[in-house]
């Protein structure tokens, strides 16, 4: 069973989702912090109990870390949603969170608030104590003074049977039911403005990672429209060539030069397999362009055996350089259409490459009648062709002349001189 390669994920691809590493190490970092921030508090405040508040401290930020993977499980479901969407999505759901956060902490943290009563009683030396009803006592010592006796001038001389006695003082009332909510509501509403900071700096992740694939997908389009451009000009070749191919191979057969006739068969064969056997937007050997073009000329010698003169000029240490694959093919038909086709003489048609410090020269040239006089032509179409898939390939810093020149016609390429990364190892060294 064969699958639509359109609809398989690209591996190269980024993510449309924030990694899971990512979003965990961005909840540690928030929670941490609020854990250094508030036991350096406690410190400051003298809490005491250091040690005690401590480890449940810790284990409420854990409990914060997963309340807050549950916040982050709702909220990706929003993740193509609008903006607006995503904020009133945070805003309702992180309340929730922030109410069962507050549970927790009522839960870990009940037990210390007796501790603390005990603790400050100790330090001021009173007498802390909750009745049955859950209020909070402190005995005051209260001094009952006996029966006095009064001197002569009517003030007390003395006095007897004095008792030092307590009594009972409430100086915190039990929590009723509407305590317990306010209480967990103010630990709420802290939670929910860290939940709140938290998701704000996810949907910012989250916008870094869209933004990211996003312009991933405009290089693919804009690779693909390139890779394409390419295609379509690589594709332009003279339909006339393979005309007058067939029509001259037609006339040999005809006139009985059989022989002449297989070898031109073999030369054609020959030229479309190296042709189309690479990808049209892959660049090749310099050394395999020239050997085409060698292909090409060897069929046209078959239809001017006497006018056709061809020169190849190519450095060794240049045969390995890179050029778009069939990239001379339009100037060396219009070297043979018109400056070999139009004349009775005999014509030369040279390609030449040297190496300019960091840049690769090609020419071709032909010592023909150059422009064709008057009337239309397409000589242009086949300039074009080639100036366009150098800018597709190169950009527009491409160097690229063409024209007449004294005794000929001329093409001049200028392109980035670059190598394989393997090159074939000499044999011979």
């Amino acid at each position: 069973m064969t699958m639509n390669r359109s609809r398989q994920a690209d591996p190269a691809a980024p993510s449309a989702t924030v990694p899971l590493r990512t979003v965990l190490f961005s909840m540690v970092v928030l929670w941490a912090t609020y854990f250094v921030l508030i036991t350096l508090r406690a410190l400051v405040m003298d809490f005491g109990l250091q040690f005690e508040l401590g480890w449940r401290r810790l284990l409420v930020t854990g409990v914060g870390v997963a309340f807050t993977i549950v916040l982050w499980l709702l909220l990706r479901l929003f993740d193509t949603k609008p903006l607006w969407i995503k904020i009133s999505a945070a805003i309702v759901l992180a309340m929730p969170v922030a109410i069962a956060i507050g549970q927790v902490n009522h839960w870990v943290f009940q037990d210390m608030e007796l501790a603390q009563e005990q603790r400050y009683a100790q330090k001021y030396n009173i007498n802390l104590r909750r009745d049955e009803s859950g209020n909070l006592l402190v005995d005051v010592p209260v001094r009952r003074v006996g029966p006095t006796e009064l001197g002569g001038d009517g003030e007390a001389a003395s006095a007897k049977d004095d008792v030092v006695d307590s009594e009972a003082v409430m100086i915190a009332p039990a929590d009723t039911h509407t305590d317990f909510w306010r209480k967990l509501l103010d630990v709420a509403l802290g939670r929910y403005f860290l939940l709140l900071a938290w998701a704000a700096t996810y949907f910012a992740l989250l916008a870094g990672v869209q933004a990211s694939r996003s312009q991933w997908r405009e290089e693919q389009f804009r690779t693909a429209a390139k890779a394409a451009e390419l295609r379509s000009l690589r594709y332009q070749v003279n339909p006339h060539f393979l005309f007058n191919t067939l029509n001259s191979l037609s006339a040999l057969v005809m006139t009985g030069k059989a022989e002449r006739a297989e070898r031109m068969i073999q030369t054609i064969s020959r030229f479309y397999r190296h042709s189309l056997a690479t990808e049209p937007t892959a660049d090749v050997a310099l050394k395999d362009e020239f050997d085409l073009q060698k292909l090409y000329l060897d069929i046209e010698a078959v239809r001017f055996p006497t006018r056709l003169v061809t020169v190849f000029d190519l450095p060794a240490d240049l045969e390995e350089a890179r050029v778009p694959g069939m990239i001379l093919q339009p100037l060396v038909e219009n070297s043979v259409k018109y400056a070999v086709s139009p004349v009775s003489r005999r014509v030369t048609i040279t390609l030449a490459a040297r190496a300019e410090l960091d840049q690769l020269v090609i020419t071709v040239s032909d010592d023909g009648p150059g422009v064709p006089q008057g009337g239309s032509h397409g000589l242009g179409i086949g300039l074009a062709n080639v100036r366009d898939r150098l800018e597709a390939r190169f950009g527009p810093d491409i160097g690229f002349t063409s024209g007449p020149v004294p005794g000929g016609y001329r093409t001049e390429i200028r392109i980035p001189l670059s190598q394989p990364l393997n090159r074939p190892m000499d044999h011979h060294a």
